[in-house]
């Protein structure tokens, strides 16, 4: 997290409250996170210490297998558990809409698993459809996320790029380029350029072939742990 954060001492990480709390009470948050930003509260200490000592009763005999990072039958609940990676899949894969209707179920109404589950809309008076924006001109706005070719397949990089060049959005290179064969239309037709390209020191193939074929060009300026990560400025 601190790579990726692109901060390489833990002696520059103390102190440099970059995240944000979720889940803790004001008093825990003044007392030991003092200044640290939090939207929402949450448990007290003494709730803390009677989670720890719940975990802890009976370790003395054993220790349960635990399940906090790894999926478990019998462990705790996985928001991306098997079957919703299953339904997700062969939704995509089938061009299945019942089934991600079922995704859909999973994610959204069976659990309590994100914040987003503990918010609900506003009552609010409908307004003429003639006043809303056509979804043709909002996903003018859509931008991928950047992920460089060589963190994904050839394929998904490709396609991600096409996709979003028939919508009108944007996708992002990521630092790692790009074929320069897609630079031209394709045969049948398609275009796969990626509008956002990044630059990161000057390296990973950043060409002024490249650089001419970007629509929006991000220069990194603080290097992250995975390709694709790290801040960057437009």
């Amino acid at each position: 997290m601190m790579a990726k954060m692109g901060i390489s001492t833990v002696q520059s990480y103390q102190g440099a409250q970059i995240f944000e709390a979720i889940g803790l009470s004001q008093k825990v948050i003044d007392q030991y996170f003092t200044g640290t930003q939090s939207k929402l509260s949450g448990i007290s200490i003494e709730q803390i210490d009677e989670e720890n000592k719940a975990r802890q009763s009976g370790a003395s005999d054993y220790l349960e297998s635990g399940s906090t990072f790894q999926w478990r039958q019998q462990g705790q609940h996985h928001a991306f558990n098997p079957r919703i990676i299953f339904l997700l899949q062969h939704a995509c894969r089938d061009n299945n809409y019942e089934l991600f209707k079922e995704f859909s179920e999973e994610v959204n109404f069976k659990r309590i698993d994100h914040i987003r589950h503990l918010l609900g809309f506003k009552p609010q008076r409908a307004i003429d459809i003639s006043r809303v924006e056509p979804a043709s001109e909002i996903v003018k706005r859509f931008n991928t996320g950047a992920m460089s070719y060589g963190s994904i397949s050839a394929e998904a990089h490709e396609t991600l790029a096409q996709a979003m060049n028939q919508i009108g959005g944007k996708s992002n290179s990521g630092e790692g380029g790009e074929d320069p064969s897609r630079y031209e239309t394709q045969k049948d037709g398609s275009n796969k350029i990626s509008a956002i390209k990044q630059v990161a020191s000057g390296r990973f193939g950043a060409t002024s072939d490249y650089l001419q074929h970007a629509r929006e060009i991000q220069i990194k300026v603080a290097q992250g742990a995975k390709p694709g990560e790290g801040g960057s400025v437009t």
